[in-house]
Order: structure tokens, then C-alpha cells, then sequence
């Protein structure tokens, strides 16, 4: 029977490894995310003297919400990675090494996670505001979009909550 068990454990333990073809995935996808921005950019340049000031903030907001979702999606690259899978040595000896790296565990994912979703919510929100400067009523979807927001940064605080009480039982030794 434990050569069975051990067997299982083993195979369990492998199993890990079915996730880096998605975080491969994921680097794909900062692929398209950064062909997106440049297109994005060169469309800002070629109407940069005809656009006004509200609309060229709008599409530099909108250069804004690219670079923070690739940034998230780096986050969950290295995070997830080295939290379910296996540490990065490559990165290990490396001089521009990100200072977060390797210190973010699934707590600390989720938190900035969160914290990004809520970044990138608001400037969905700056964008419709701009877009509505001089409209007296605010249309359905800014509406919905207010609640998401809401609804993203009630879940930042309780998520940051329950981490909280989690440190703390751990802390004074009461978890189970």
C-alpha cells in the first residue's frame, strides 16, 4: 500500500508541471499585448496634431490600460510560476532581477491581483468620464462600470481582510 500512495504523491507532485504550457501561453499573449500597444502608439503619433486634448488622453489612457494589464500578466507569470510550479533559477543570478520576485506568495498574488484589476477599472472610469465632460446624464454603462469598480475594490479590502486575520492566527499560533 505505500508504494501505491507514494506512486500517487508522485504523480500528484508531477502534475505541477501541466501548468507551464499556460504561463508559455501567458508569454504569448504580452506578445499580442505588446504588438497591440505599438499599434495603439503609432496611431497616437500619425494623429497627435489632430486630435484634441481630451481624446489624446483618452488614447494615452488607453496605452495606460495596456501596460498595466501587461504588467499583470507578468505578475501572474512570475508569481504563479514559482509558486505552483518551480522557482525561475534563470533569474536567480540576474542583476535586473525584479526585487519582488520570489516573495510574492499566493497571498500576496492575489492582493496585487486585485489591486491591478482596480487600477486598470479606473481608468476605464477616467475614460468614460472624460467621454462624458459636458453630458448632464451619466449612460447606463458608466453605471455598471462604477459598480464593477465597487465591487473590485471591496473585493481588494476584503481579500487584504481575511489575510489579515489569517497572519494573525498564524501569528499567535491559534490556526489549525
Amino acid at each position: 500500500m505505500n508504494k501505491v500512495v507514494h506512486t500517487i504523491e508522485v504523480v500528484l507532485f508531477r502534475a505541477r508541471w501541466l501548468l507551464a504550457p499556460l504561463y508559455i501561453g501567458l508569454v504569448g499573449t504580452l506578445v499580442l499585448l505588446a504588438y497591440r500597444f505599438v499599434i495603439e502608439f503609432i496611431h497616437l503619433a500619425q494623429h497627435i496634431g489632430d486630435s484634441d486634448a481630451s481624446t489624446f488622453t483618452l488614447d494615452l489612457l488607453a496605452l495606460l490600460d495596456l501596460t498595466l494589464l501587461a504588467n499583470l500578466i507578468l505578475m501572474v507569470i512570475f508569481a504563479g510560476y514559482e509558486n505552483f510550479v518551480s522557482r525561475i533559477d534563470a533569474a536567480a543570478d540576474s542583476t535586473d532581477r525584479p526585487h519582488w520576485m520570489g516573495t510574492i506568495d499566493f497571498s500576496g498574488l492575489k492582493i496585487k491581483l486585485i489591486g491591478s484589476l482596480v487600477a486598470i477599472s479606473v481608468i476605464e472610469l477616467l475614460k468614460d468620464f472624460i467621454e462624458l465632460s459636458g453630458e448632464a446624464e451619466v449612460g447606463e454603462g458608466t453605471i455598471w462600470r462604477i459598480a464593477i469598480h465597487l465591487t473590485f475594490v471591496a473585493s481588494g479590502v476584503l481579500f487584504a481582510l481575511m489575510d489579515w486575520i489569517a497572519d494573525k492566527r498564524e501569528f499567535n499560533g491559534t490556526h489549525s
